[in-house]
């Protein structure tokens, strides 16, 4: 029943031209969830020829106020199936229920609502003075057709991420979603029809690695927005940086909380799993490096080993649960690779370490914490993305913001304090996007991205509209 066997293009349904199918397995189980169509390079060619003729066409020619009203047909669509959305999700990636309903629920309907409402009070034109007597009318125009390529470890909101100010924008997207959760992909496919998009304006053409490589050197497409490994970010980079085709990087990250000499526990325990483990710790803000003052080492080690040695560890679909499973045996075995590699290096495990034994089936890990860990390890060093936690001390705040920065990520990172004035000085001098204090969330008003590592560019907000418009300059001698 949840096989799609046909990919979204152009507004209608067609068979792979490559005749290629791929099995989703659920991750709580190891059994097929669904199968679906997996895009070859004539599927690519078809899905960017359609866009281009959208962008060309009745989208292109559409205002912003009739583009928003369209945005906002597609926020109802995507809310009407909300609830089944999260429970799909949950079962291709392992993503607890509790997490999945406001993220890969309702998330995506937020952001092309939110981007409605920004494009209904904006103008696509702009009259400047200008410096020497003359004026300059500023245009916003669409960029073009965007090509967005998503991960699996939150297809939904990541999705969203770029589609919605896409077409806020006014711009055309041709979708490639990862395997592993190719199934949810085309939710975004039945709530476009039901929305009434003009065809073409978003194709949804799931694949594998030629897919994407093939979409990302188009010479079709004008911008290229990629959520995903920093591996991956950095090719995709070299490809956009030889054609001179702007690309929005959202890639991994390592981020460390500094929990400060003030810093009340009882706090920064009770947010320990939406902080540090979210997502069975497949979060690429997570922050897994946890930096403690040396006068409070001990209570750190205690706070944080009691708080994940009681997480429930189960069914993905059950509310109760706090961690669930990894999204497949490949990413199992690697992050258990990692801990075998801290343990290979003499660090001491105080919970976890290894696979449930009371659950046989499922790609499950335990929430594991390694404590005592110097920095320049390479579990304090490398993107684990699984629910694995580092503990390291520092003898004084100079020496915590040294240690945070010491990474060649700069994605997230949090501050625990009881002065919060104290918190944000501490966030100002930490090298990264973005950093949260005694909390960390993202919100759909701010720009999320990272430095260094972590990518280049940034989505949500305003900020996150601004990519997809480039602007023109008419300008007009002095009268």
């Amino acid at each position: 029943m949840l096989d799609r066997n046909e990919l979204f293009i152009d507004g209608n349904w067609a068979p792979p031209s490559s005749g290629e199918y791929g099995d989703v397995i659920e991750a709580a189980t190891e059994k097929v969830l669904g199968r679906s169509a997996m895009a070859g390079t004539a599927d690519i060619d078809a899905a960017v020829a359609a866009a281009r003729a959208a962008l060309d066409g009745p989208w292109g020619s559409m205002s912003r106020a009739e583009r928003a009203d369209v945005l906002d047909r597609f926020a109802a669509a995507m809310t009407a199936r909300a609830r089944d959305t999260a429970e799909l999700v949950s079962r291709e990636n392992g993503m607890p229920i509790s997490l999945a309903k406001p993220t890969n629920g309702y998330g995506p309907a937020a952001m092309l609502s939110y981007y409605a409402g920004l494009i209904r009070a904006a103008e696509d034109e702009e009259v400047r003075p200008g410096a020497l007597g003359g004026r300059t009318v500023v245009r916003s125009e669409p960029v073009g057709v965007v090509a967005a390529i998503t991960p699996w470890n939150y297809p939904q909101p990541l999705a969203a991420m770029k589609i919605a100010p896409a077409l806020a924008a006014g711009c055309t997207v041709v979708l490639k979603p990862a395997p592993e959760t190719a199934l949810d992909a085309f939710v975004f496919a039945d709530a476009a029809q039901e929305a009434g998009l003009p065809a073409g304006v978003l194709n949804v053409v799931p694949g594998g690695r030629e897919a994407g490589a093939h979409l990302v050197e188009h010479s079709g497409v004008d911008k290229v927005a990629f959520t995903g490994s920093t591996a991956a970010g950095r090719a995709i980079g070299e490809v956009c940086g030889r054609l001179l085709r702007p690309v929005t990087l959202e890639l991994g990250g390592k981020s460390a909380a500094i929990v400060a000499d003030d810093a009340d526990l009882d706090v920064f325990a009770g947010h320990l799993l939406e902080v540090s483990l979210v997502n069975n710790g497949q979060t690429c803000h997570a922050s897994t490096r946890i930096l403690a003052p040396r006068s409070r080492y001990g209570e750190v080690v205690d706070a944080v080993t009691e708080t994940v040695r009681a997480l429930r560890v189960g069914d993905p679909l059950d509310k109760t649960t706090a961690i669930g499973p990894l999204v497949s045996a490949a990413q199992r075995d690697r992050v258990l690779g990692h801990i075998g590699a801290g343990r290979a290096d003499g660090y001491q495990i105080t919970t976890g370490g290894g696979v449930p034994g009371d659950l046989p089936q499922g790609w499950f890990v335990e929430p594991t914490v390694f404590v005592g860990v110097d920095n320049s390890a390479s579990i304090a060093q490398e993107e684990i993305f699984g629910p694995v936690l580092t503990i390291t001390e520092y003898s004084d705040i100079d020496d915590a913001v040294r240690i945070a920065n010491d990474s060649v990520y700069g994605l997230g990172g949090t501050v625990w304090t009881t002065d919060e004035g104290r918190g944000l000085e501490l966030a100002r001098r930490i090298r990264t996007g973005t950093v949260g204090v005694n909390h960390y969330a993202l919100e759909l008003t701010a720009p999320f991205g990272g430095v260094k590592a972590s990518g280049l560019g940034r989505e949500l907000g305003p900020e996150g509209l601004a990519p997809y418009l480039a602007p023109k300059s008419v300008y007009f001698a002095t009268r």
